[in-house]
């Protein structure tokens, strides 16, 4: 059994002897090469063992790929989800163990996950506050497809190798320059695929921020809209117009339930490919070394958005040449989740209000600063978060623009490669907020900012002591 917040066992062994023997390495070789008996690599690989972080770390240094090439993110995804999802007072119970969680996944994978649905299901129906009815499915199915394409962005760690491989491709052969990318995609799209980009100052006011129009052969950009975004855009054309049939390649092979699920993880896939071509891999991780990883000067030298530069470094997966390893996130005010990914073990609470430590949400307070925190999740990781409003400004008094901010994290361990370590104490466990998944879902005691008392635990609240919060949580 694992002790309550103890990181869960990863049984990765096929991950393990499929990266070796892409490497060409024999397993006796590879045992010597990282200081293990070839016994305990070959029990490792059979799944009679666990891999130890430890190991892992070993293993990734020497065949130079990123830990998080290792991690099972799927069974951790679904660890997490299940534990949060059964915190629930519908249940009547507490949060169930790690240990539990874990031996249900790994005895019912399938079975965990249509749960987990059925779950999202109920949530859905409930804040609807409607009679169930013969329209339930159709609610229920279109409710979860978001979460549906996130899981599956999530499993491929956020890399699509073959739009990135393309995107870079078409740089290099087009010799399309770094700053002024936005020229040259007008007359890329013009001369290749005779298509008229030009502007449209009431496109917004229709809530449409941009038009592909194939008969009349004209790209329409909403005019107020930045530079960044416009070469956004274009891109996202680019794709749309070239890169039909990786997409859908990719897509075959996608374990998505429905065409709604289908037609969002294909309009995702042509924003991932413009993305990389504002940012080619190459290039860019070369420059996020360089200035290490510096979202502001990053900025500049590729003329994209903090958003846009947040979201590539989640995507630098590439196997052999592998960026840091951070998990994104974007979010509303009301702590909506707009985007996410992550190639970390870090996981995104799914049906509980957020918690309000997590810099992500200070960031409102202090619009267009930058937020560095080192924070610890209770499986005792320490992530350094960097966090910032983004979005545009008034346009207008009445636009109305949207709120909203987004982090970037890695492991406490990459974090000296970063600038954004400056000035930190690393090694002090004081100095990283303590932050959940939640109040419901939070084992956490002693806690003042907790809204909630976490699901299933008996609550003191008639004693002569008094704790941060006005009830005692019982242990």
């Amino acid at each position: 059994m694992l002790r309550t917040g103890a990181a869960p066992r990863l049984f990765v062994g096929e991950r393990v002897r499929r990266l070796r023997e892409q490497h060409r390495i024999s397993q006796a070789a590879l045992a010597r090469s990282v200081d293990l008996s070839p016994s305990y690599l070959s029990q490792i690989e059979c799944d009679q063992r666990p891999l130890p972080r430890r190991i892992m770390h070993r293993l990734a240094e020497h065949l130079g790929v990123s830990v998080s090439a290792f991690e099972d993110s799927e069974t951790l995804r679904l660890v997490h989800d299940l534990r949060e999802a059964t915190a629930d007072p519908v249940f009547g119970k507490g949060l169930v163990s790690l240990a539990e969680a874990e031996a249900s996944i790994q005895a019912a994978p399938e079975v965990a996950e249509r749960f987990l649905a059925l779950y999202r299901a109920f949530r859905a129906r409930s804040e609807q506050a409607e009679p169930v009815g013969r329209d339930t499915p159709q609610l229920l199915g279109s409710g979860s497809i978001y979460e549906e394409v996130r899981d599956w962005v999530q499993n491929h760690r956020n890399h699509f190798a073959g739009l990135d491989h393309a995107a870079e491709t078409l740089v290099e052969q087009e010799g399309f320059s770094r700053d002024g990318l936005g020229e040259d995609l007008v007359r890329y799209l013009r001369d290749r695929h005779g298509i008229t980009v030009d502007s449209d100052a009431a496109l917004l006011t229709h809530g449409i921020v941009w038009k592909l129009n194939r008969a009349t052969r004209r790209l329409t950009l909403a005019e107020e809209a930045s530079v960044e975004s416009r070469v956004f855009w274009m891109g996202h054309a680019v794709a749309q117009l070239e890169q039909r049939r990786e997409i859908e390649r990719v897509l075959r092979r996608a374990p998505l339930s429905t065409a709604d699920a289908t037609a969002l993880a294909r309009v995702g896939l042509a924003n991932y490919f413009s993305g990389a071509l504002m940012m080619p891999y190459a290039r860019f991780l070369e420059e996020a070394r360089a200035v290490r990883y510096d979202v502001a000067r990053l900025q500049r030298r590729f003329g994209a958005s903090f958003e846009q530069v947040c979201h590539r470094l989640s995507t630098m997966q590439r196997p052999g040449m592998p960026g840091l390893p951070f998990f994104f996130l974007k979010t509303d005010i009301a702590g909506n989740v707009l985007k996410r990914s992550s190639a970390t073990r870090f996981q995104f609470a799914r049906f509980g209000g957020p918690c309000p430590l997590w810099n992500v949400y200070g960031a409102f307070a202090r619009p267009g600063e930058t937020l560095v925190q080192l924070a610890r999740t209770p499986d005792n990781v320490t992530y350094l978060n960097v966090a910032r409003t983004v979005g545009r400004s008034d346009s207008a008094y009445l636009s109305r623009p949207r709120s909203v901010a987004v982090v970037l994290g890695c492991e406490i361990e990459y974090a000296p490669l970063t600038v954004y370590a400056a000035g930190l104490d690393l090694g002090s466990p004081a100095a990283a907020v303590p932050i959940g998944p939640g109040c419901r879902a939070c084992e956490r005691v002693d806690c003042r900012h907790r809204a909630v008392p976490p699901a299933g635990r008996a609550l003191d609240v008639g004693s002569g002591e008094r704790g941060v919060v006005p009830y005692r949580i019982l242990t």
